[in-house]
């Protein structure tokens, strides 16, 4: 958008602590900086309607826009802490991008320092307050429980179900009738097995593999959810509207009823399941020649772990060996096939990011005692590889039958965001010269084991596009395929069983074609849903960081660079863990911002994406997340950030803090593993 154009444009207000904001016009990358006084009291996260207002006074060649028309308010409910003042309560909300205090109309019995939320009844004014009535308590504030609901409610994530939900989910049978199986292709006696987390109970995918000439006869075996989920049942109804399972720490919150996602949809060892089965025939080189999907009965062999099959495949146990015999020779072709499944993948384009994660790990009590990074083993790979394999040839056989789907499509980068990690990467000395997946692989093989190398791919990440779904095949940049859909975990992601109902569809001659506006339906939501959960896993991640390091305050750390602000530097441990370093704590002296680079350049000092850094930890406050850093020998951060870390203190915060809290006697540590299969 030119200078002086008056030309509307519609688009989301990015708000700030500070009164200006930022408009991200619909359909565009460059965002337009927004005034005070300019904002007409939109507020963060509203759709609204803005016009070009001049250049940037003080940033020349920046442009700015202002707000005139309010389209939709983004905040109908706030949630945030409870402050009596002048008589009178008020909600200081946790999004520090709004405004406030909103004032609690009505009379509302609530204590000071109560962690609420309220629904906004009036947005307020240049003379008046926003107003709002309170909508629910969720506990004191300082409280890591109240702050994981809070962000929970903000997204809309209810942890319980309905009644005629949960009355539905009771009557789901506990075993498999033998009615059941008819038209069903029978695989009890062939060798099944699942390889999941040890702490996993919703095993929704199991996998065979035999040899065939050359190739291999390769099947992946998915829990047939919708043989317990009618179409337009309570419980439809219900994961439709939850879209996915979400998970964090040690809890997760379902799509499904436990007695449906752990009972009779789990592929327990030795019991029979309802099942869809994808069989192919992959010649030598990965590539599927033939392939079968069908409703099947399969009785899972062995119950595997990850842990135990990555023993198994490195030869490091004999006992373990011996105890599974039965199924080793099979699973080191299974890990022969994910390596060739994986070099056809990179042949083809797709893109190997940084695959390590950070797990919290909580006693019996919730508490998290430490955060660990894991990089994938052999036995994830293949399981990875499996289910990518399957939910590929699901994708290309909707297609090539003519029939409605929803498919997990990821689209090429925009020419600006490619531009934008040029910029970005130069400063490391790093050459993008186009956008295509075999440039970005380029880009992430040169910094392979290096300490840039999460970094770089955390930067190379932020400029792909997001994946979504579609009733549309658009195919997957990421993964460099042609096809592709979630077909391979219907116990957690409300897409796959949307496509298990498209299959059954076909196989009763029931009208598949019927089903296109349930599957735009599906896309539409899951896609939503998907992003909610994905932000409550993200923030709710952080209020546990802080809770761990509101017990190692004053520790000096090694840390990367993962963020550039004119306001300081985010840095990342190498646990994981990611704090902010303000500005005032950088050696003394003017910085100048470079936000086309995204370096801080200051007296003998430049900071970009990927710089190390030796930083204490000079604040953690588990009641919002915030953990604030200092480099090794420095000042410590500002003074107005005290209060805050008192606040931590309350929640068991050491000043200094050394070493890791010990545990009590019989509170193991454990966590819910993030569900990344496929």
């Amino acid at each position: 958008m030119s200078q002086h154009t008056q030309t509307t444009l519609t688009g989301r207000f990015q708000g700030s602590d500070r009164g200006f904001g930022f408009f991200l016009p619909e359909g565009e990358t460059q965002d337009l900086f927004i005034p005070p006084r300019q904002t007409m009291g939109a507020w963060d996260g509203d759709r609204v309607e803005a016009v070009s207002a001049g250049e940037d006074p003080r940033r020349p060649g920046s442009p700015t826009a202002r707000v005139v028309t309010i389209l939709e308010r983004a905040n109908p409910t706030v949630t945030g802490v409870v402050r009596k003042l002048d008589r009178g309560l008020w909600l200081e909300p946790d999004n520090r991008r709004l405004p406030g205090p909103i004032k609690l109309s009505g009379k509302a019995r609530v204590k000071n320092g109560t962690r609420a939320a309220v629904a906004v009844s009036h947005y307020g004014s240049a003379t008046t307050p926003a107003l709002g009535s309170l909508e629910r308590v969720f506990g004191p504030a300082e409280d890591l429980p109240s702050a994981v609901e809070a962000i929970l409610y903000r997204e809309g994530i209810e942890r319980q179900f309905p009644q005629e939900v949960l009355t539905q989910a009771a009557q789901a049978p506990q075993s498999v009738p033998a009615n059941a199986l008819e038209g069903r292709l029978d695989l009890r006696e062939e060798t099944i097995i699942t390889i999941d987390g040890a702490s996993s109970k919703d095993l929704d995918d199991a996998i065979s593999l035999k040899r065939a000439g050359e190739g291999w006869r390769l099947g992946v075996h998915i829990a047939d959810v919708s043989a317990y989920v009618p179409a337009g049942s309570p419980l439809d109804t219900e994961a439709l509207k939850r879209g996915t399972s979400v998970y964090f720490a040690d809890q997760v919150v379902p799509m499904l009823p436990v007695e449906l996602s752990n009972g009779i949809c789990s592929l327990n060892q030795g019991v029979d399941r309802l099942t869809l089965s994808c069989l192919m025939t992959l010649d030598g080189h990965g590539a599927v020649k033939d392939y079968t999907i069908a409703p099947s009965v399969i009785r899972s062999t062995e119950r595997m772990t990850y842990g135990d099959c990555n023993a198994l495949l490195s030869g490091e146990d004999p006992a373990l060996a011996e105890r599974y015999r039965n199924i080793l020779p099979m699973l080191r072709d299974m890990a022969g096939l994910a390596q060739v499944l994986e070099k056809a993948r990179r042949r083809r384009g797709a893109l190997d990011l940084e695959s390590r994660e950070s797990y919290i790990l909580c006693d019996a009590d919730g508490i998290p005692v430490d955060v660990v990074t894991r990089t994938p083993g052999v036995s994830e790979g293949l399981i990875e590889s499996f289910m990518l394999i399957a939910n590929e040839t699901v994708a290309a056989h909707l297609g090539r039958a003519g029939l409605p789907g929803v498919y997990r499509i990821h689209e090429k980068p925009t020419a600006e965001k490619t531009e934008a990690l040029r910029t970005m990467l130069s400063p490391l000395g790093i050459q993008l010269r186009q956008g295509d997946s075999f440039e970005l692989q380029k880009v992430l093989d040169t910094v392979k084991d290096t300490p840039q190398a999460p970094a770089v791919s955390m930067m190379v990440l932020r400029s792909l596009m997001k994946a979504r779904y579609a009733p549309e095949d658009l195919g997957h940049f990421g993964l460099g395929a042609k096809h592709y859909c979630h077909f391979t975990s219907p116990i957690r992601r409300y897409p796959d069983l949307m496509v298990h109902r498209v299959l059954h569809s076909q196989w009763e001659r029931g009208g598949a074609k019927a089903l296109a506006g349930a599957c735009a339906q599906a896309a539409d939501q899951s896609s939503r849903r998907e992003l909610s959960a994905q932000s409550a896993e993200r923030d709710i991640e952080k209020l546990y960081f802080a809770r761990f390091m509101a017990d190692h305050i004053g520790e000096t750390f090694p840390a990367l660079v993962s963020g550039v602000t004119r306001q300081g530097l985010f840095a990342t441990l190498p646990s994981g863990v990611e704090g902010f370093l303000p500005l005032e704590c950088l050696p003394g002296g003017r910085y100048q911002y470079d936000e086309d680079h995204l370096t801080l350049t200051g007296p003998g000092a430049s900071y970009t994406f990927g710089s190390p850094l030796e930083v204490v930890c000079t604040l953690a406050d588990p009641a919002t997340g915030r953990i604030e850093l200092s480099l090794a020998g420095a000042p410590a951060a500002s003074a107005k950030a005290q209060p805050r870390q008192s606040r931590a203190k309350a929640h068991g915060g050491k000043p200094l803090g050394k070493g890791k809290p010990a545990r009590k006697k019989g509170k193991p540590a454990m966590h819910v593993p993030r569900r990344r299969k496929g």
